[in-house]
Parts: C-alpha cells; sequence; structure tokens
C-alpha cells in the first residue's frame, strides 16, 4: 500500500470529521437586528410545512446597503450537516446575494432591511423535509450569522394533550406533555431505533426536550405518557412593553426620552412574581411584532429605541446571571442582555435596542455555561401559565439517508387537564 494512498485516505477522513460538526445558530454581530421568520407580516416559530413559503428578513444598523449572501445546509436529528447532495434538497441554488433590501425611512436609527423569500427566482424549492441551517454570509463569504429552521411532512398525525405533572411535589409547577404518533400511511420500522422527537415550548429552540423513545405500541401507533420526560417549568405570563407610538408613554413604558439621538424608552420596574400569586394577562408566549402606528410601511418605517429594563429582585443576589430573553433576541443569553446590579437603586437593570411594536420578554437566571435554573425562576411557575407547545416527529428507515420531519401536534396549555 503507497504511502501516497494511505495519506489520501487519512486526509478524507480528516475532512469527513471537519464538515461533520453540530451546526449552531452564530450569534449575529451588534449591528445586526431583529432577525426573524415571517409570514403574513408576522414573526412565526421556523416550523414550516414542506413545499410552504416564508420569508427571512433582518436590519443592518449600519444602514450602507451591505451585500448579504444566503446559503442553506439540510442537517440531521443532531444538527450534523447530512450526507445529501445539495442539488437533492435544493431545487435551483442558494450562495446567492439577497437582492430585496431597502433603506429605512423617516427613522432616528437609521439601518437597511434585508428580506429572502424561500422559495425565490434562485432557489425554487426545497424538497426535502427536516433540519436545516440558513446562513447569512458577507461579500468574504464569511458567515456573519445564521438560524435554524424546520420542514416537516404531513404524513403523520400527533395527537398532544397538555396536563399538569404527575408527581406532587411540582404538579402545581409544571406542564407534561402526552401524546401519540399515528399513521396510516407509514409502517413504523424498529420505532424504539428509527422515531425520535423533539419538544418545544413557546418557540425556544434551546429549551427542547429530545431523546425521548415510545414508552409502548399499540399497533402501528406509538406512545408517550412518560411522568418526568416530558416535562417542562411551566414558568408564568410574559411580560411585555408596548411603544407603537415612540413618542408617548404607552403600556409599561414609564417615560420617553427623545434628548438623546434616538428614543429612550425607560420601563417600569418589575417585580419578581415568584411569590405573588398567579395573575392571568394575554401574553403572545413570547412573540413580538414590529408596528409604528404612524407608519405605512413598518419593515422600514418603524424605529429603534433603547428598551431600560428594571427588575427589583432582592432575593436574587446569586452568583448567576440574570438575562432578558424573548423571541425578541432569540431567547439569546449573552452580554448584550445580562442584567446589570445597580448597588445604590438595589435593582438589576439592562439597556436593549429594540424595533418599536409590542414585545414580549421575560426574564431567566442561568449559570456561566448557559445552563437555565428554571426551577428557581424569578418570576415562578404556575401550571395555570398558558404555554405553546410543539412536537416534532423524525423518522429515518432502515435505508434511509436522512431524518424526515414527518409530522407535527400543536396544543397549549389554556386546555390544561388534570
Amino acid at each position: 500500500m503507497s504511502k501516497s494512498f494511505v495519506f489520501g485516505v487519512f486526509f478524507v477522513f480528516f475532512l469527513t470529521l471537519a464538515t461533520a460538526q453540530v451546526q449552531n445558530e452564530m450569534v449575529p454581530p451588534y449591528n445586526i437586528k431583529t432577525v426573524s421568520f415571517v409570514r403574513n407580516n408576522e414573526n412565526i416559530v421556523p416550523i414550516f410545512e414542506l413545499g410552504s413559503t416564508f420569508e427571512f428578513q433582518f436590519d443592518d444598523l449600519f444602514g450602507n446597503e451591505a451585500n448579504y449572501y444566503y446559503e442553506i445546509i439540510h442537517c440531521d436529528y443532531n444538527w450534523v450537516p447530512s450526507n445529501i447532495p445539495k442539488n437533492e434538497y435544493l431545487q435551483g441554488f442558494d450562495n446567492q446575494r439577497i437582492q430585496n433590501y431597502s433603506n429605512s425611512f423617516n427613522t432616528l436609527q437609521l439601518y437597511s432591511h434585508y428580506n429572502l423569500s424561500i422559495p425565490n427566482q434562485f432557489t425554487q424549492q426545497l424538497r426535502l423535509s427536516g433540519n436545516y441551517i440558513l446562513k447569512i454570509l458577507n461579500d468574504d463569504k464569511e458567515v456573519v450569522f445564521s438560524r435554524k429552521f424546520r420542514l416537516y411532512e404531513d404524513i403523520a398525525t400527533v395527537p398532544l394533550q397538555i396536563k399538569r405533572a404527575r408527581n406532587v411535589s411540582v404538579i402545581e409547577y409544571k406542564h407534561n406533555l402526552d401524546f401519540a404518533i399515528k399513521s396510516s400511511n407509514l409502517t413504523f420500522q424498529n420505532p424504539v431505533k428509527n422515531i425520535k422527537v423533539i419538544l418545544i415550548q413557546n418557540g425556544n429552540f434551546n429549551t427542547e426536550i429530545k431523546d425521548i423513545k415510545p414508552q409502548y405500541t399499540i399497533g402501528n401507533d406509538l406512545i408517550y405518557k412518560y411522568d418526568t420526560e416530558t416535562q417542562f417549568w411551566a414558568g408564568n405570563e410574559f411580560l411585555y412593553f408596548e411603544n407603537k407610538d415612540i413618542r408617548v408613554a404607552n403600556n409599561y413604558v414609564a417615560r420617553v426620552d427623545a434628548s438623546t439621538d434616538i428614543y429612550n424608552c425607560l420601563l417600569y420596574t418589575n417585580n419578581a412574581r415568584k411569590n405573588l400569586p398567579y395573575t392571568l394577562f394575554q401574553d403572545i408566549n413570547g412573540n413580538f411584532a414590529v408596528k409604528n402606528l404612524n407608519a405605512a410601511n413598518n419593515d422600514i418605517e418603524a424605529d429603534y429605541a433603547w428598551g431600560y429594563f428594571s427588575l427589583s429582585a432582592p432575593s436574587y443576589r446569586l452568583d448567576k446571571g440574570i438575562y432578558v430573553s424573548g423571541m425578541f433576541n432569540n431567547y439569546l443569553l449573552s452580554p448584550e442582555n445580562k442584567m446589570d446590579y445597580n448597588e445604590k437603586k438595589g435593582i438589576y437593570e439592562k439597556a436593549i435596542l429594540i424595533k418599536q411594536g409590542f414585545t414580549n420578554y421575560h426574564y431567566v437566571i442561568a449559570d456561566s455555561k448557559g445552563v437555565i435554573d428554571n426551577e428557581n425562576a424569578i418570576d415562578g411557575n404556575f401550571y395555570q401559565t398558558e404555554n405553546e407547545y410543539n412536537v416534532l416527529v423524525y423518522y429515518r428507515e432502515n435505508t434511509g439517508r436522512y431524518d424526515r420531519i414527518i409530522g407535527k401536534g400543536t396544543a397549549n396549555s389554556l386546555n390544561i387537564i388534570n
């Protein structure tokens, strides 16, 4: 065996290892804001039926009409790029420049707004279901940031019920997901090995539950009725503020300061709600809506403002961080969203630049490794909390080459049962 042959084998082996890395979302730089998947002019959780259309939007605060390109990568259940050739999962081309962009109009904060439609004239169709990473590249083809999305096929039904926890110790604080997987079109081969699920609460991909095996089967139906494995901490209703009219103090905005280059919205100080009774008020489960009451086109006429968050939580002087979190920042636990403790005032504070409209948020405790302490949540856990849940079903046949998503189940804890 020649040395060149051995070298070639090792080169291919290491090249495979290098390319088969888990694809984590790359955090956007400071100038990239309001990254969202949009349908019907609304930000939505990026879980789409195969063959449907959607838009991907973001703002660049530099406002210099920079060139951005996109790349779409198909991944397996664990977010490792699949071995499927691109022409099998994508009809057309990616690595194209995003051509639909425009500059902000009549705003104090200048920005360029980018809108990528899928499908489009270059990327005519995504052919396969499963996990996808959408990468945004600059002129040098360096990745600026990336976001995950999922495509599913509607060939399996997922009856889903939200129940109170069966464990007495947490019955007041957790939600349990009971569900089944049924299909008249597929006969599941070796379901314990080939079927995988993902459980998602309020569109937060960072806290999803995975690697849950079917508990038992009835014919071709797979049943999941676990006591602890499929439980989420219920949390509390999201807090919110509204600045659709950015010059006026509105819902939960105490004061507006217009003395600087852009608007400052000083929010009322929130109190920790863990030891307070549960109170029902309407939220949008962590989502946000961009809106300027005086605009014809919210995409480019909605302005940015500094939102000044403050939290009174005297019993939470921990060696952990407290973060402002929601879909508006992709539930990201980063220094940009970490609160600082003001010794003089005795409260936590943070200023975050947010596009105007209606914004849901909550406070999250996490350690230096990003591990969230849901049990000691600042706003408590109440089984009455209204949350949105999704269950996604992945299936790879014995001879399958990729992880398909064959069904989605959706339920709301507003209809919780004992």
